[in-house]
């Protein structure tokens, strides 16, 4: 039995879900008449509170694409220092846009409207770049999947708003956040100028990421996707893994938000352990005693057919997922006791 736990995008679709892909009514997308694309477009849409919808083949071209949207070259986008945007998005803030990141020093990849302010490079002190956006993850990837506080969110908006700046959310498993905060999309359309959601994480499809806004900010969206290569043809088929996963795949996202807690309340029993930290959705990140060997530790889980992320430091994740069945994490909470 392998189990697989580096990260949720290792997860394979299901019988059903490969079902709806092959009965999917399928067209040109770049024509815009693929009517699997264009339904999905017009779903999440809806789910926001927003005029448009865009369909994208990754999370990070999305993103890149809003930075876009929302900057010109020589500007500044204000985020997190554990920011997806800055960390792993390949440097493209600066490639494709021209524009740099204001790093805040956060908490678990949060931070403040505060902070966000203090970060304002002042608009007629022409020596700095001009901040033009505030960009936030939720959840927060590096930060082990911590959920940002909605009203911490509605200050920030404030900010921006008072400041003249975009805010855009990276919310690349955003929909692990609504389930554990039990938050609704539409509180989410109500703050932000644009919002990425990705299908291929938590909800389980093979591809797919979308990016939402009015129709003031996206309508240049479809230009700056075909800039960044990202125009598709017959996509009908991943999109109708989209809608599947919707209906099918967003409710037990609390499943893998037990399990992990299950797991971290086992590590932090265990002797080898320094450090578990606070587990709210399906990323788990915990700390090695600093006399063992992450390496060592690695190839230990990996001899009995574990996979997990080594993070440096001693510091490793664990990411649950749909293709996480029961009787593969009750194999893991053995495993991890015998060790």
């Amino acid at each position: 039995m392998i189990i697989d736990l580096r990260s949720d995008t290792v997860t394979k679709p299901t019988k059903e879900m490969l079902d709806a892909m092959l009965t999917a009514e399928i067209g040109d997308d770049v024509y815009k008449e693929d009517p699997s694309v264009n339904a999905l477009e017009k779903r999440l849409a809806k789910m926001f509170g927003k005029d448009e919808a865009l369909f994208f083949p990754t999370g990070s071209m999305a993103n890149q694409a809003a930075l876009k949207l929302h900057t010109n070259p020589g500007e500044q986008v204000i985020c997190d220092k554990y920011a997806h945007i800055y960390n792993y998005e390949g440097g493209g803030a600066s490639f494709n846009s021209g524009i740099s990141c204001k790093l805040i020093d956060g908490h678990r990849g949060m931070f403040t409207a505060e902070q966000a302010e203090s970060s304002i490079n002042p608009p007629d002190f022409y020596h700095s770049p001009l901040t033009s956006l505030i960009a936030i993850e939720n959840t927060t990837n590096k930060g082990g999947g911590a959920c940002w506080e909605y009203e911490e969110l509605r200050k920030i908006r404030q900010v921006a708003t008072n400041n003249n700046l975009g805010y855009h959310l990276d919310g690349a498993r955003l929909w692990n956040a609504l389930i554990a905060k039990g938050e609704s999309p539409e509180q989410y359309g109500d703050l932000f100028d644009t919002i990425s959601v990705c299908l291929s994480k938590g909800l389980g499809c093979p591809m797919g990421s979308v990016l939402i806004g009015n129709s003031s900010i996206m309508k240049g969206a479809i230009r700056v996707r075909k800039i960044l290569g990202g125009g598709m043809r017959q996509v009908g088929f991943a999109a109708a893994a989209g809608l599947y996963a919707l209906d099918h795949h967003f409710e037990r996202l609390s499943d893998d938000h037990i399990k992990a807690k299950e797991i971290g309340e086992i590590l932090s029993t265990l002797k080898y352990i320094k450090k578990v930290e606070p587990i709210e959705t399906n990323i788990l990140i915990f700390e090695l005693n600093d006399n063992v060997d992450e390496t060592q530790f690695l190839k230990k889980l990996e001899k009995k057919g574990i996979y997990i992320i080594g993070m440096g430091s001693n510091k490793l994740r664990i990411v649950t997922h749909l293709d996480y069945t029961v009787e593969m994490h009750k194999k893991l909470l053995l495993e991890l006791k015998s060790l």
